[in-house]
C-alpha cells in the first residue's frame, strides 16, 4: 500500500493511531485487542526494520515499543524514529521487563516518553497511553492549522538544538535556505532561539530572525513554549517566507527599466555593491556597472545613493515595509 493510501485508509478524525512493536505474538495479541476495544486502530510489526518503516509510512499517533528484540532492540529503533524528522515528533512509550535503573534511563535517553513493565497489563498501558495522547494531539492540531493557513512550523529543543517535528512547508523551507531539513535545526536558529530565551520566558516577543535567499526571505518568530527541561526547554518557531519578486516587478513598470535593471536597482537599494550584485545575478561587476549607469540616467539621477533613496521611496509607497 502506498502512503498516501494508507493515510486514506486510516480514519484519523475518528481514531488515534497506534504502533505495537513486539516480536513475541501473544504479547501482540493482548495489546492489539485492548486497544481496538478502546476505540483506537492499531498496526503492528514484530521487528526493528519494519517498524520504522511502519512509522515512517503511517506516522502514527504514538508508539508502543518493546524494548528487547533480536537483531535491531528498540533503543536503537526509538534512536532512529528521533533522528528522522518525518517520526520524530512521535511519542514513544517502551514496554520492558528489564526494571533496572541503568535499562529504564536508557529507555528515556533514547527517546522514550513513558514505559511499562512486563508482563503487559493493558489497562496500565491504556491510563499511560492517555497522558501522552492529549499533548500529541494538540501539537498535530497545531501543526495543520498552521499549515492551513500558510505557515512554516518546526517544535525546537533549546538545549540540543533537536528539530522535534516540522511541517512539510517548513521541511521544503529549511532544505531551500539551509541545505539541510534536520534532525537539527540550523544554528542560526538555535542561536537565535537561545539568546532571546529570558525574554521568551517573559512572555515578552523576541525580535524576529530573518534569512535571505536572493530576493527571497525567511522569517522566523518565537511563538510559544511547549514543553519544559533544564535546559530551556521544547519551543514552537513560526516560519513564513517574502518574496520581492513582486516589488522587482513593480520596481520595472515605475521607473520603466528592463527586468535586469530592475534587479541591478533592487540590489543597489539593499546596499550591495557591484561585485556582490554580480554574484547574486551571475553577471560581470562590468555588466552590473552598465545596467547601473543606464538606471541612472532613467532615474535623471548622478549617483547610485539618490538612486538608491529613489527607488526605496516609491518601493515604501507601493510596499509598505519594504526593506524594513
Amino acid at each position: 500500500m502506498t502512503q498516501e493510501a494508507l493515510h486514506q485508509a486510516l480514519d484519523r478524525a475518528n481514531s488515534d493511531v497506534v504502533l505495537v512493536v513486539d516480536d513475541v505474538p501473544d504479547n501482540l495479541a493482548v495489546l492489539h485487542d485492548a486497544l481496538d476495544e478502546s476505540g483506537y486502530t492499531v498496526l503492528v510489526a514484530t521487528s526493528g526494520a519494519a517498524a520504522l518503516a511502519r512509522a515512517e509510512q503511517a506516522l502514527p499517533d504514538i508508539v508502543l515499543l518493546d524494548a528487547m528484540m533480536p537483531g535491531m532492540d528498540g533503543f536503537e529503533v526509538a534512536r532512529r524514529l528521533k533522528a528522522t524528522p518525518r517520526t520524530a515528533h512521535i511519542p514513544i512509550i517502551f514496554m520492558t521487563g528489564l526494571t533496572e535503573t541503568e535499562h529504564l534511563v536508557a529507555a528515556l535517553d533514547a527517546g522514550g516518553v513513558d514505559y511499562v513493565t512486563k508482563p503487559i497489563k493493558p489497562k496500565e498501558v491504556l491510563a499511560r497511553m492517555n497522558v501522552h495522547m492529549q499533548g500529541a494531539r494538540q501539537a498535530r492540531q497545531t501543526r495543520n492549522a498552521l499549515d492551513a493557513f500558510g505557515y512554516a512550523s518546526i517544535a525546537v529543543r533549546a538545549g540540543d538544538g533537536r528539530l522535534l517535528w516540522q511541517t512539510p512547508l517548513a521541511r521544503e523551507l529549511l532544505q531551500a535556505y539551509y541545505g539541510s531539513s534536520g534532525p537539527l535545526a540550523p544554528q542560526p536558529v538555535v542561536d537565535w532561539l537561545r539568546r532571546h530565551l529570558v525574554l521568551a520566558l517573559q512572555q515578552v516577543e523576541p525580535p524576529r530572525f530573518t534569512a535571505e535567499l536572493g530576493a527571497r526571505r525567511l522569517n522566523f518568530r518565537l511563538h510559544q513554549q511547549i514543553g519544559q527541561d533544564e535546559e530551556g526547554g521544547d519551543w514552537l518557531i513560526v516560519m513564513r517566507e517574502v518574496s520581492d519578486a513582486a516589488v522587482i516587478e513593480a520596481m520595472s513598470l515605475a521607473f520603466k527599466l528592463t527586468a535586469r535593471e530592475a534587479e541591478v536597482l533592487y540590489w543597489v537599494a539593499k546596499g550591495k555593491i557591484n561585485r556582490d550584485i554580480a554574484d547574486i545575478l551571475g553577471a560581470s561587476p562590468a555588466t552590473v556597472k552598465k545596467h547601473l549607469e543606464r538606471i541612472l540616467s532613467k532615474l535623471g539621477v548622478e549617483t547610485r545613493t539618490a538612486a538608491a533613496a529613489m527607488a526605496m521611496n516609491r518601493m515604501r509607497q507601493l510596499h509598505p515595509g519594504f526593506g524594513e
